[in-house]
């Protein structure tokens, strides 16, 4: 009871090709083929961008002196 005979397989096949004919499902392998090819053409591309040196990381130091970012700034005399 849990196969399928083959009689079941062929009436699948049949009813799938009334409804979809071969000139859909041929243009549905088509666009999968097409996407398999740029899936791999994008797996192959991500390597190289990989190699690129990665720039460097800009950091604040919060605890460093402070310098006069200002002109008013340390120009006050006391």
């Amino acid at each position: 009871m849990g196969s399928l005979s083959i009689w079941h397989w062929i009436v699948v096949i049949a009813v799938v090709l009334l409804l979809f004919g071969r000139g859909k499902i041929s243009d549905l392998m088509g666009d999968v083929a097409q996407g398999i090819k740029a899936f791999k053409k994008g797996m192959q591309d991500e390597p190289k961008e990989a190699e690129k040196p990665a720039e460097p990381v800009k950091t604040i130091d919060h605890n460093a002196a402070p310098t006069a970012a200002r002109s008013d700034v340390g120009s006050k005399a006391v």
